[in-house]
């Protein structure tokens, strides 16, 4: 109790104390206080306690909440007092020589304990408060609008670094320094700047996904990806470096130069080479390359390389300075060239835009076709587009070489030539040249001024174009009344929007995304980055337990099954009453509102029963043509609530087209004298098996027989289900040893039986099949169903 009421009395005298302490010596024409006497606590003071009295000083004097007009320079001693004895070596110095370091004393270099003095560079504190912002930081605020509309779409020419700061970042502080210094170097390579504070745009920083001060991320094609690695200059521009994609700039050499330089064609692009003395890519140039990637393929020739040798002399490159060189159709001949030490970017900017472009380009999207033939604005700035529609085949080399031989001389600004590929901007071309059928045609030169946006031109068709000398001259003459008459563009039309010949290339652009997609995530994981890892990890997570349920329900569904289809162990005397107890549990409920039953011939015979899985059998009804619609219903509605299980598989067989089938296997089966085959003594009437079910085990090689029942008045005269059971499953009737004549009347009484009564007692007997109490007849092998039975 009296440690608490000391402490609890300590923090208000120590108020007292440090407010007269700074009251004072704001009077003074230079600031001087100790950093201990400041903040109110001794020099044994833990770290802690530090800490603890620093924040209830910074809330109390921070300018945002006090009116003092002194509250704004106590607020600095009293921040500049805790970054002295918060740093253990400061600390150390100060108690020990009154200093924070070498170079800074306190007290005049007279090492003084009881004065503490601050430098001017001190009262420069940067700390984000709402009156007394950092000038950089306010330069580069954010806002959610802001981010939205502007840094996304820019983030596609340039990349971004953000800053999240707010008012009460203490850890803020420390990376300001460094920050200061990227922010000053970055934003004169073009890299965008931007500072999001916490306090006053959360929107914004839970867009970005950033939920801790202070935090640095990077923006690129509106992606993005946070720092995580200590706050220094070096490791900051790694990561901005790192931003940009992986295959901007192509290192080229003596040994793969033409391969780069001829690619001008297939690409539609000029080629851009940087020679420089670094062996590294620098920065600078790879983020022009990144704001240009559409318009230009650039290049990279290290000159301390030997193999780089034949470039330097070719192109007579000064090895003293860094030099770029355009490269249009002309592969033997810069374009235009640049060279200068420090070469600054507003220099490299204004030398990319005025190359962005091949001297006749193909028209191979409508954003190429928007820049070439802008639509017209003012009286002043026409332009004209002279238009070659032409073909990409080895015959029309020689006219395409002769246009661009005749652009390439052409020196009004006013006039831009391109061309297209007939094969592959046919609704463009059919317009143009006026041609119905969508027949190829022989090139042409059109001359056409874009009106407006939704694809209004004015066009001209000049001449058929071959290359010769004519059709230069005809051209130029057009040109020339075109300048003093623009109505000699009589007709007009709407305009198709291009095809995009490079959409082809999105399967590879996608593959390079996804790729980068993936390092990102594994660069997220390996930093512990958590929070922003949630929302895909709970993902994954969730499919896997999905996926995992899934497999341990199926699996528990195959055991189950396995289960029913193991025959039980039953009593005898069941078997005789012939209602089994159980035969309610031995199915599952049907999936489907049918029957699925297939017949049975000599091309399903091997996959539905020779080679069916173990545990699985295929349930088989006799039938013939007469009967076949008749039986067919009535199986059905006999064996739906049997197939909700998974083992069980319905068929049909013909008898007219197999009755040898069913004969042989009959013989086959190895208990084939209990089988009654109704054959009377003589053996010549023929077996009728219509009705007769199968259940046919393909991979045990064993049979269960159903025979028609008949269920009239005649109880007794009725044949047993099984037909042959155990001698404690026989029938209510006697052997058909002891009583023949009774067997001769029952035999004609099946025959006479009405077709729809066969299998009325099919339900009974597919319930003891299902609890495994039924007889089981195997057999050596199963006889082939090749052989149809001839019709006699």
């Amino acid at each position: 109790m009296w440690r608490r009421t000391g402490s609890s009395m300590f923090l208000p005298w120590a108020a007292v104390v440090v407010l007269s302490v700074l009251l004072a010596g704001s009077s003074h024409a230079g600031p001087e206080a100790d950093p201990y006497k400041i903040l109110g606590v001794t020099r044994s003071a833990s770290q802690a306690e530090i800490k603890k009295v620093y924040k209830r000083l910074a809330k109390e004097w921070h300018p945002d909440k006090n009116k003092n007009p002194d509250a704004e320079d106590m607020f600095i001693k009293i921040t500049k007092s805790y970054e002295i004895l918060s740093n253990e070596e400061k600390r150390a110095n100060y108690d020990r020589y009154g200093q924070t370091d070498d170079t800074q004393p306190y007290g005049g270099g007279h090492y003084r304990h009881d004065n503490f003095y601050f430098d001017e560079s001190f009262f420069n504190f940067p700390f984000n408060s709402k009156n007394n912002r950092d000038f950089a930081d306010s330069k580069y605020t954010l806002h959610f609008n802001q981010y939205v509309n502007d840094v996304v779409p820019d983030s596609y020419k340039r990349p971004y670094l953000i800053k999240i700061t707010s008012d009460w970042c203490f850890s803020c502080i420390h990376i300001e320094p460094v920050w200061k210094e990227v922010v000053q170097e970055m934003e004169t390579l073009g890299v965008g700047i931007g500072v999001v504070d916490v306090g006053y745009e959360r929107r914004l920083a839970n867009h970005l996904g950033a939920h801790r001060t202070p935090s640095i991320l990077g923006v690129i094609n509106g992606k993005v990806t946070f720092f995580h690695y200590a706050v220094a200059k070096e490791h900051l521009r790694q990561f901005v470096e790192d931003l940009l994609p992986q295959r901007l700039v192509e290192r080229v050499t003596d040994r793969n130069d033409l391969q780069f330089l001829n690619s001008w064609h297939e690409l539609n692009k000029p080629h851009v080479l940087l020679f420089d003395q670094v062996p590294a890519v620098p920065l600078l140039y790879k983020l022009t390359a990144f704001a240009y990637k559409d318009y230009l393929q650039f290049g990279y020739v290290d000159q301390g390389l030997s193999e780089t040798a034949n470039l330097l002399k070719q192109f007579n490159i000064n090895t003293y300075a860094p030099t770029m060189l355009v490269f249009k159709e002309n592969i033997d001949k810069p374009a235009d060239i640049i060279q200068a030490k420090g070469m600054k970017k507003q220099i490299i900017d204004e030398f990319m835009s005025n190359n962005k472009f091949l001297l006749v380009p193909r028209l191979v999207n409508q954003k190429l076709f928007d820049e070439l033939c802008p639509v017209k604005q003012f009286h002043r700035r026409r332009k004209y587009c002279v238009l070659l529609i032409t073909g990409d085949e080895e015959t029309f080399s020689f006219g395409n070489q002769a246009f661009l031989s005749f652009a390439s001389t052409n020196t009004k600004e006013v006039v831009r030539f391109a061309y297209v590929y007939q094969r592959l901007q046919q609704p463009l071309c059919d317009i143009l040249m006026q041609n119905k059928d969508s027949a190829p045609s022989p090139p042409q030169v059109v001359i056409l001024e874009r009106r407006n946006a939704a694809g209004k031109v004015l066009f001209k068709p000049v001449t058929a174009w071959n290359g010769s000398e004519e059709d230069k001259q005809c051209l130029l003459d057009e040109l020339e009344r075109l300048q003093k008459d623009p109505s000699i563009l009589n007709h007009d039309a709407m305009l198709p929007e291009l095809n995009n010949e490079f959409a082809s290339m999105f399967v590879i652009r996608w593959i390079y995304a996804s790729y980068d997609y993936l390092s990102e995530v594994i660069d997220d994981i390996l930093h512990n980055n958590w929070r922003e890892m949630m929302p895909l990890l709970s993902l994954i997570f969730s499919a896997l337990f999905i996926l995992f349920g899934t497999v341990v329900i199926q699996a528990f569904s195959d055991s189950s099954e396995d289960k029913q289809t193991k025959p039980k162990a039953k009593d005898g005397t069941k078997a005789e009453n012939g209602s089994p107890g159980t035969s309610s549990t031995s199915s599952r409920p049907p999936k489907k509102n049918f029957v699925e039953v297939t017949e049975l011939t000599d091309i399903t015979y091997t996959s539905n029963l020779v080679k069916l899985r173990p545990g699985h059998m295929n349930v088989v009804l006799v039938l013939t043509d007469a009967s076949k619609n008749i039986l067919l219903s009535k199986f059905a509605k006999e064996v739906y609530s049997f197939t909700g299980s998974l083992t069980l598989h319905f068929s049909f067989l013909n008898i007219d087209k197999h009755s040898e089938w069913m004969t042989t296997l009959l013989e086959y089966a190895q208990d084939a004298m209990q089988i009654d085959t109704d054959e009377d003594d003589g053996g010549n009437h023929k077996v009728d098996y219509t009705g007769y079910v199968l259940a046919l085990n393909g991979h045990k090689k064993y049979l269960c027989l159903f025979k028609p029942v008949y269920t009239g008045e005649d109880l007794d005269s009725k044949s047993s289900e099984d037909e042959g059971g155990t001698s404690g499953g026989r029938s209510r009737s006697s052997s058909r040893d002891d009583h023949p004549t009774r067997k001769s009347n029952r035999s004609r009484s099946i025959s006479t039986l009405q077709i729809h009564h066969k299998l009325d007692r099919l339900g009974l007997w597919m319930e003891r099949l299902m609890e495994g109490t039924l007889p089981r007849y195997y057999i050596p092998a199963w006889p082939g169903l090749d052989k149809i039975t001839p019709n006699k």
